[in-house]
């Protein structure tokens, strides 16, 4: 299996995972009904996937369970009492004892459970709609297979509901712990997999996110119809799209225009899209990518004693190094070198941004409030240049957070310290500490 490659950097850039006072995308999918479907959920947001096959059939897997409208058809608190009854095995192993973990009650539920499980698995695989489902055959023959090992024979025939004897809790309980453990956690495996799908399609089907395809990959292609941010209340969408012959988007607009917003909002697109998920937009076809990278909210590394502006060099250099391997790379630049001085900061910007233009199997975007730069990277064809607008409406600012056409020079920084009045604060101040 082939895996998009990104980092810390864009992790946190993108919040796929929630801190203590804010959730995370992560948190948003998270819909599922057991401990280890969440396990399985955080690995598919740390490892996106780069195969095109893979995606575009883990895609269609969650789409025909959202169109199906299935429920998870297992009962949660049987997942907790066998899920606590396995794991006193892993415990006795690392304590290397065989001294009792769990009281006869506990066995007994534990074994009870796994019975109805086995069974609900069967039931559920059998299902016609399961059945004709072609992208999710992978998965139902490899429950069907191992539900037809001689170990679950006599968990099948059991009656469903039926209280088992002590007996066979017992024989069960050296089946299920000890013999056959393994096949039991391939089996629960493939449950929580499946968790994973119906709380996806259930996210899909509740928001309205649609299901991207994906698209050979080397060339550079992104559409996207109605893009917006998925963790916004009221999100205004927009339409993008780069390709080989313009693989670079040069970005302007003013503070709180919503260059950031936008670019989250695209990145966050094709980081969930490697995933095989669905996302905020309306429509959306993406060249599968090696690696996605994305500068947005760069600290300054004070481990290493590096200013913000070193630290955006070594950030510019680890991409350089990617590019230079050949690789399919998306990737974000929010506001470029704005750790130097203006004149720096232009030049280091213009060059870069026209590197970048050379890469054609990659793609860029960089917002910059130095739209001087422009009037030499306009020069390339391979750069396209987008700008978010602000409207004047008396001496106040206001943003319509839609993608235009062209370069803005849109600086109304003085405008909005003049309208909080911290000039007149300060001139107050001023004349009372002289009287």
């Amino acid at each position: 299996m082939m895996y998009l490659q990104t980092d810390e950097q864009t992790i946190e850039d993108l919040r796929i995972f929630g801190k203590r006072d804010s959730q995370g995308l992560f948190d948003l999918y998270n819909h599922s009904h057991t401990r280890g479907a969440e396990a399985v959920l955080k690995q598919m947001f740390m490892r996106p996937l780069s195969d095109q096959l893979e995606i575009n059939r883990r895609s269609d897997i969650i789409k025909n369970f959202s169109v199906m409208d299935m429920r998870f058809p297992f009962e949660g608190a049987l997942f907790d009492m066998a899920e606590k009854y396995l794991l006193a095995a892993d415990e006795q192993k690392k304590q290397g004892t065989q001294q009792v973990v769990l009281s006869e009650k506990e066995i007994s539920n534990g074994v009870t459970a796994l019975v109805s499980l086995v069974q609900q698995i069967r039931s559920f695989v059998e299902k016609k709609d399961v059945i004709t489902m072609e992208s999710y055959t992978k998965e139902r023959e490899a429950i069907a297979s191992l539900l037809l090992e001689p170990a679950f024979e006599p968990v099948l025939r059991e009656q469903p509901r039926a209280k088992l004897s002590y007996a066979a809790i017992t024989a069960y309980d050296l089946l299920f712990r000890h013999r056959e453990k393994n096949k039991i956690e391939q089996l629960l495996a493939q449950v929580y997999l499946l968790d994973v799908y119906l709380s996806v399609a259930k996210v899909a089907r509740e928001r309205k996110f649609i299901f991207p395809k994906a698209l050979e990959k080397g060339k550079g292609e992104l559409r996207l119809k109605g893009l917006y941010h998925p963790e916004l209340a009221k999100p205004v969408s927009n339409d993008f799209a780069m390709d080989g012959s313009r693989n670079v988007v040069f970005l302007t607009g003013a503070n709180m225009a919503g260059k950031s917003t936008f670019l989250r909002s695209v990145s966050t697109a094709v980081y969930v899209a490697h995933i095989g998920f669905p996302v905020a937009a309306l429509e959306m076809e993406f060249s599968v990518l090696d690696s996605i990278y994305t500068t947005i909210n760069l600290p300054d590394n004070l481990g290493i004693g590096a200013s913000h502006f070193y630290a955006e060099v070594l950030r510019v250099k680890k991409v350089a190094a990617e590019l230079q391997a050949n690789k399919s790379i998306f990737i974000i630049f929010d506001e470029m070198f704005r750790g130097t001085n203006v004149k720096d900061a232009h030049e280091a910007t213009v060059e870069i941004t026209m590197a970048f233009a050379a890469k054609k199997n990659s793609m860029f975007i960089i917002s910059s409030h130095i739209v001087e730069a422009g009037e030499r990277l306009q020069q390339s064809p391979s750069i396209g240049f987008k700008f978010l607008p602000t409207r004047m409406n008396g001496n106040k600012p206001e943003y319509t957070y839609t993608l235009e056409n062209g370069i803005t020079a849109d600086r109304h920084g003085m405008i909005i310290i003049r309208n909080e009045g911290i000039l007149e604060t300060l001139q107050r101040g001023c004349k009372r500490a002289v009287s």
